[in-house]
């Protein structure tokens, strides 16, 4: 899974409790019209954003919320600001740095439960998202579609945008609580959204030769890119580390529950480690 987190600097995550089409902006009109979703979708996507639709787990509330948050997920400027507006038409009033809002006292944990873009989002990623939630009720969101379905159920924490995969395998609060002191899993993390796939391959890689389990452990200090291969210089404990990571292709594989035909994937293999 590791070097397969999405892109993904700054997010916007908008509150559309209902249920949700295959996009959930765009093909949900009990919950938004159409027009507006697009609309907004495209305000932050011009801007650089990701968006991404939310929603608490489990019985929905008979009276709508729509509650938003903007992170930035970038090293040394990681921030989580929300607020909360008195219906849709205003999510394209909210200023795309959050500005107008206030930082967030908790983290935002983001589940993938969008069944209608792919059946194991749902199956998997809703008992996952009630399983974290009934420790961590205050974080804790099923979100549409975050990309990498195979990897199902998938999670992301904002607002250093850690993203993880086949979380349903372990003990998903764990990961919650190891997020809380500061820690992650390598295991299970996809990597950081913020930083480019070869950089998340190469921090993978470190954390399994040096251990550290620190969330800033391991940060970039630089990468180099050609011909197929990719230098990145890391900051270790006892001083910088050089990860050398090729780009492969995978064998044909189905990449979502619903997917007929396999096709291949981009994957990183460790050449070196040099400290």
């Amino acid at each position: 899974m590791y070097g397969t987190a999405s892109a993904g600097a700054s997010w916007m995550m908008l509150e559309l409790c209902g249920p949700w089409g295959q996009s959930a902006f765009l093909e949900s009109p009990s919950v938004i019209d159409p027009h507006l979703g697009r609309a907004i979708v495209r305000r932050a996507e011009k801007a650089g954003m990701r968006i991404a639709a939310i929603r608490r787990p489990g019985r929905r509330s008979a009276t709508p919320r729509w509650r938003w948050f903007v992170a930035n997920s970038q090293i040394g400027a990681e921030a989580l600001l929300h607020g909360e507006v008195t219906g849709p038409d205003d999510y394209l009033d909210v200023a795309l740095d959050g500005s107008d809002g206030r930082a967030a006292p908790d983290p935002l944990v983001a589940v993938c439960a969008h069944g209608k873009h792919d059946q194991c989002c749902a199956v998997r990623g809703r008992s996952v998202a009630a399983a974290i939630g009934a420790e961590f009720p205050e974080f804790t969101w099923e979100c549409s579609h975050l990309g990498g379905d195979r990897f199902a159920a998938t999670m992301l924490i904002l607002p250093e945008g850690l993203c993880y995969g086949r979380v349903d395998a372990g003990d998903p609060p764990r990961l919650v609580r190891l997020y809380v002191e500061g820690r992650l899993d390598n295991a299970y993390l996809r990597g950081r959204t913020s930083l480019p796939q070869a950089v998340q391959a190469a921090q993978y890689f470190a954390r399994e030769a040096l251990p550290d389990d620190r969330i800033g452990g391991f940060a970039p200090l630089g990468v180099e890119v050609g011909d197929g291969m990719s230098l990145a210089v890391l900051q270790g404990v006892s001083g910088p580390i050089e990860v050398t990571v090729r780009e492969q292709l995978s064998e044909p594989l189905l990449s979502q529950c619903r997917a007929r035909l396999p096709g291949r994937v981009r994957t990183y293999a460790l050449v070196s480690i040099t400290t």
